[in-house]
Formats: structure tokens, sequence, C-alpha cells
């Protein structure tokens, strides 16, 4: 578990009333078809942030997959991409205490009060990050969203640790900002 997730977790009784263990029966009370109907639920019937809304579902799902496992079933057979992964998400932590990554099944979403980022291992020799960046304009290496749609602005193919460098994480870093 990483360390932002685990910081999550600590700070979930101080920041939402109740420990994750709490929310978890509280969940199970209900019958939720999709993620997004217990996520709806948390946010407007207790108030809760979407990203801790969308952690307590994620979290909360008997028989979860553990965040480590999301992410070892996303690099089998890429596991040439994780360095630059790990490194990408310790450019992340470095930009704000504010930020839950939160792993899926087939990508990593990064969240302040709303998605910012998304983390996905297209090939087997890239990683796509998708940012959301109203201001940014198109460019060679900030490319339109492509496969992301509208879930993000704009994509950068990661194909090397280099890659993750001064002005991705200028690119982060705005695309944080933004998601206020």
């Amino acid at each position: 578990m990483n360390e932002a997730l685990k910081t999550m977790i600590a700070n979930m009784p101080a920041k939402t009333g109740r420990s994750l263990q709490e929310w978890t029966a509280v969940l199970k009370t209900k019958s939720f078809t999709k993620h997004t109907e217990a996520v709806k639920f948390l946010k407007e019937e207790h108030g809760v942030t979407h990203g801790f809304a969308n952690t307590i579902v994620t979290l909360s799902k008997e028989n979860r997959a553990q965040p480590e496992d999301l992410l070892l079933t996303q690099y089998k057979g890429k596991e040439g991409l994780k360095p630059m992964y790990d490194k990408l998400i310790a450019v992340i932590e470095t930009i704000g205490d504010d930020i839950t990554v939160s792993p899926k099944k087939a990508s990593v979403s990064i969240i302040r009060k709303k998605q910012f980022a998304l983390i996905k291992p297209a090939t087997k020799s890239r990683i796509d990050l998708g940012l959301k960046l109203r201001n940014e304009p198109i460019t060679e290496r900030l490319e339109s969203s492509g496969p992301f749609g509208t879930m993000c602005t704009h994509r950068v193919r990661i194909e090397s640790i280099v890659d993750v460098d001064d002005e991705l994480t200028s690119w982060l870093t705005a695309a944080h900002n933004e998601a206020n």
C-alpha cells in the first residue's frame, strides 16, 4: 500500500467521521449495482468528499483486490514499465499532501478534489498519462486526450524514465492546481 493511501485511511476518521471499517459496514447495509452509485450515496447522504468516497467504495468491496494486486495485474507482462510508474508516483506525491492515488483494474486515478490525472500502461513499452488541463494547448508532446476521451483533456506518452521530467512535473502540478 502506498504512503498516500495509508495516510488517507489513517486520516479517514478525522476527515469523514468514520473509519474505513465503519464505512464498510455502512455500505453493506445497501445494495449498489455500480461503483458510482455507492460513491454518490456517500457524497450525498453522508457529505463525504469525492476522493474519500471513491477510496472507501474501492476498498470496501467484498473480495476486493488490494491496490498492490491491481498494480501487479496492470503491469503483468509489462514489468519494464513499473520503474516509470514508480517515478511518476514519487513525483505526484511531492506535488501536494491532498492527493489520492487510487488503483483500478486497468489504470490508476490521481485525485485531489476531483481526478486530475490518470496513469495507464498502454502497451508493453509505453505508459499513457492522461491530464485535465483546461488552458494548455495541444503540442507534439502534450497531445489531445486520445483514448482517454472526456476523462482527460491531454495525453503524454511515457516511453522512458527520462520522460518523467520537469516539463511533465509542471503539467502535473498545473492539473493538480486546477482540480480544487
